[in-house]
């Protein structure tokens, strides 16, 4: 046969069955000759040619299957009869494809961002050769860099092709007819280059522009140049003025030019003004970032960055006492914070995948068994097990097909929804996040579940079909036995399904109730009608005593406002990340071996009683003290109290300064204040008088009569009419900024996330095991009828039923408590003042199954208890 011809038997399959119909008939009628030439009768020469000839319809099959043309029509065929088998049956078909949909667009969904977080690579040259340098004391185990210490790093290391570093700064704008606050960043000169990134106009920062002295200039982000230049080439070479200072722009960064850890930034400006915090060695203000040189592993990278802080301690023993030095690739501090949140997320959406993918497997094998004579009768009539089979394959692609398709709309809708729920200024941090969709990697990974899916379906009941006995199907009248091998392996899948719901539901309340811990941990203020606003000083206030001024005319101002109790200055406020400290120790004793880092708020002296402190002993400070001219005083919290004076009033104690030998008295105590984190450990605390150290920008906090949120207009408006210079933002009320902090945000995240694929969960197992205890009932009819002909109460058959169900419950549950406590254990980094183990959890979770477990089943028991005898006895 030609090929043209092999290609057109594709389009006219009726010819071809013809043509084979028309050889089987001229083939038997040959035979039939032979026969009769040999002194048969015709009826026994028909019957002989046929019965040595074999089934016509096997013949016709294996013919069809050689030929691979016809082999594609039979299978279009068979996808035609399979899409025709889904409408006669919209139930099971519209149930199989939203459970699979569901299933593979949340897995589907939660790789999106893991691909774009995790596994995209960082758009730089070589990301994997990038790594983040860190200073570490016991007090602060990933701290900021010392700018003079990172100068001896360049010169001493020889792991890096290069050694920078960057710090956040808050630059003041004149736009649109008064003072903008906006974010920029200060880099050393080679810090671009490290990172392998080319300004798209304009140039890199050159070597010795970030040395003291050298001409102010600064490159900008792609938005700033299409906000503030209209995208004009021209901007390249323009000034600006940031903070009454003269910067030249020298160039613009690419569009998809991004910096994870800084988050967004308009101005990257060269680190060529030291201020007064990088000119002293013992002040970490920076942040490291290198460029491994080739072969050269992280480990070894850091055992010689471990050697240089080593020898710079000995070198500078009262700055750098305890201080060592730590390498991590860059990519943990991208994602270092989000990375345990999505691959729990992922593994969780993997789980409902799988209870998705059991329940169809689940329906699959009860329409299989509906079909068991079918089948029988097909076989009967000639067609192969490869014959039928196949057809079992190609069904389980069709219904494969359509959920993917269905799971692919869902994922896109999820995504969405899920970009949504995600602060505009959290995604500014986020920025990989950015035109997050549908890729090659997503593609290729719903793909991959598909062909999973696909083969599941079809093999599942292909190996059904393959171990039964089709001469006893096709024999057999009776449906009770049929139900026997289908209720053993249906019990099977119910289990797997009802212990992936319980790690699932252990895992949403153990998040759940870390969340409502967390929200109600003991912050040691008053957050109810609190607010803030950080607050930047014009450079014109160039003297102490100016901005000293200053800010007591802030205070007095927003102090005067109607429905202001009082208000107060701090040099940040309070639940905001705080590493790192100032070394002290008590004066008048021995120093010890250890460093002792406290971290030191600069506050005002009304501030503390703002925020509703809590005072144990002593005093606050008082206006006169707030002096730079007076002695030195400080609050201390009660965790600095017994770790520095244990069993003492530490009222009226001195502490130093270690290095400086300053002295400074306690003259209060005040209950631990939540600094930092809401997840993280109290940490001994020092409050020193706000203006005995003047600051160019500060937090004012206000507590106030009425809503906070509804005063800040008014408080911003009365901010800016001391002077018009005055940039003023992020106004927020305190509990706004617990709600939102990081660690709130990823633990309600991943609480919601995780609740709902439990949720989901919980329905579908409920479900599958409602489905597995009807068709038990439904097949047990008979059974059921002759135990009540034979005088079974109805409340005993509903007790057989229900006893049925609860041996599956059980069994399930257990086992899935033991792999939730497992899934908790590894997920332990993710909870907060609760264990893996954590009994009321496991218990509400056991509880909240074993009522929907007798929901579901109470149904069917309540079936089979109003089975008519008579009716079920007629009916088999």
């Amino acid at each position: 046969m030609g090929i043209w011809r092999r290609v057109g038997n594709l389009f006219r399959p009726e010819r071809v069955a013809s043509e084979i119909e028309a050889e089987v008939e001229a083939h038997l009628a040959l035979r039939a000759e032979d026969n009769i030439a040999t002194g048969m009768s015709v009826d026994a020469a028909q019957r002989d040619a046929r019965v040595r000839f074999g089934n016509p319809v096997a013949v016709r099959e294996r013919t069809m299957a050689a030929d691979a043309a016809l082999l594609l029509g039979s299978m279009w065929a068979d996808v035609r009869y399979a899409c025709r088998g889904l409408r006669r049956n919209p139930g099971f078909a519209a149930t199989a494809i939203v459970v699979l949909g569901l299933g593979i667009g949340a897995a589907v969904a939660l790789f999106a961002f893991v691909d774009a977080a995790l596994i995209k690579p960082m758009p730089y040259r070589d990301p994997s050769r990038l790594v983040s340098l860190y200073e570490t004391v016991p007090s602060c185990l990933l701290c900021n860099v010392s700018y003079l210490n990172f100068r001896d790093w360049q010169r001493d290391a020889r792991s890096f092709q290069s050694i920078e570093v960057w710090g956040y700064v808050r630059y003041a704008v004149h736009a649109n007819g008064g003072i903008e606050p906006t974010d920029g960043t200060r880099v050393s000169d080679g810090f671009f280059r490290t990172l392998g990134v080319t300004p798209m106009l304009g140039r890199d920062f050159r070597a010795g522009e970030d040395a003291p002295g050298a001409p102010r200039t600064l490159l900008i982000s792609y938005a700033a140049w299409q906000k503030r230049f209209g995208r004009k080439p021209d901007a390249v070479g323009k000034t600006i003025q940031l903070d009454d200072l003269s910067y030249t722009i020298i160039g613009v960064l690419p569009k998809e030019f991004h910096f994870s850890p800084r988050g967004e930034a308009e101005f990257w400006a060269a680190l060529n003004d030291p201020d007064g915090c990088q000119k002293r060695r013992g002040c970490h203000s920076l942040f490291g970032v290198g460029r491994l040189k080739d072969g050269v592993s992280v480990t070894a990278a850091a055992e010689e960055m471990k050697a240089i802080a080593g020898q710079l301690e000995r070198q500078y023993p009262e700055s750098n006492r305890g201080f060592g030095a730590v390498v991590r690739p860059l990519s943990e501090a991208v994602v270092g914070a989000i990375r345990p949140i999505l691959l729990v997320l992922l593994c969780g959406a993997g789980l409902l995948l799988l209870i998705a993918c059991v329940n169809v497997v689940s329906l699959l094998l009860v329409r299989s068994e509906g079909r068991r004579q079918e089948i029988a009768v097909r076989g009967a009539l000639g067609a192969t097990a490869t014959r039928l089979m196949r057809q079992f394959v190609i069904e389980g692609l069709v219904l494969v097909g359509a959920g993917t398709a269905m799971g692919l709309g869902a994922a896109y809708v999820a995504i969405r929804l899920l970009l949504g729920l995600i602060p505009a200024d959290r995604m500014l941090a986020m920025p990989y996040l950015e035109g997050l969709g549908f890729n090659g990697h997503v593609l290729g990974f719903a793909g991959g579940i598909a062909m999973l899916a696909g083969l599941l379906f079809a093999v599942a009941p292909a190996l059904r079909l393959r171990a039964r006995d089709l001469r006893g199907d096709l024999a057999e009248g009776s449906r009770g036995s049929a139900g026997k091998a289908w209720r053993r392996l249906g019990s099977k899948l119910v289990m797997v399904e009802l212990a992936t719901a319980v790690v699932l539901l252990v895992g949403a309340g153990l998040l759940g109730k870390s969340l409502y811990l967390l929200l109600h941990v003991e912050t040691g203020f008053q957050p109810d009608h609190l607010a803030s606003v950080v607050v930047s000083i014009p450079k014109s206030y160039a003297t102490d005593a100016q901005v000293m001024a200053l800010e007591r005319t802030l205070i007095g101002r927003v102090e005067a406002l109607p429905g202001v109790k009082s208000a107060g200055l701090s040099s940040s406020a309070p639940v905001r990340d705080w590493d790192g400290g100032v070394n002290i120790m008590v004066a008048g004793r021995p120093q010890p071996k250890e460093r002792n880092d406290v971290p030191e708020r600069d506050v005002s002296a009304g501030y503390l009683a703002t925020l509703g402190a809590k005072l144990l002993r002593g005093r606050y400070f008082t206006e006169a003290e707030d002096d730079p001219a007076k002695p030195r005083v400080v609050v201390i919290n009660e965790k600095l109290a017994k770790q520095f004076f244990p069993g003492e009033d530490a009222v009226g104690k001195r502490l130093m300064y270690v290095g400086s030998k300053q002295t400074v008295e306690v003259i209060g105590v005040v209950e631990d204040i939540k600094e930092g984190q809401m997840d993280s450990a109290n940490r001994a605390a020092m409050y020193v008088p706000f203006n005995q150290d003047s600051w160019g920008s500060f937090d004012l906090v206000v507590r106030s009569a009425e809503e906070p949120g509804a005063m800040l207009p008014t408080i911003i408006g009365a901010l800016r009419e001391v002077d018009k210079e005055i940039a003023v933002s992020e106004g927020r009320t305190i509990d706004e900024t617990i709600r939102e902090s990081n660690s709130v945000y990823l633990h309600r995240m991943s609480a919601w996330l995780v609740g709902g694929f439990a949720g989901l969960a919980l329905v579908l197992s409920v479900v599958g095991l409602y489905g597995v205890i009807a068709y038990s009932v439904a097949q047990r009819t008979r059974e059921i009828g002759v135990r009540m002909a034979l005088g079974a109460q109805r409340g005993a058959v509903g007790r057989m039923v229900l006893r049925e169900a609860g041996w599956l419950t059980v069994i399930g549950v257990g086992a899935g408590m033991a792999c939730a406590v497992g899934a908790a254990t590894l997920m332990r980094k993710l909870l907060f003042g609760v264990s893996s183990w954590d009994v009321s959890t496991l218990i509400s979770v056991g509880a909240v199954l074993a009522v929907a477990a007798l929901m579901a089943s109470w149904l069917p028991a309540r079936r089979a208890a109003r089975v008519n005898p008579v009716d079920a006895l007629r009916a088999e």
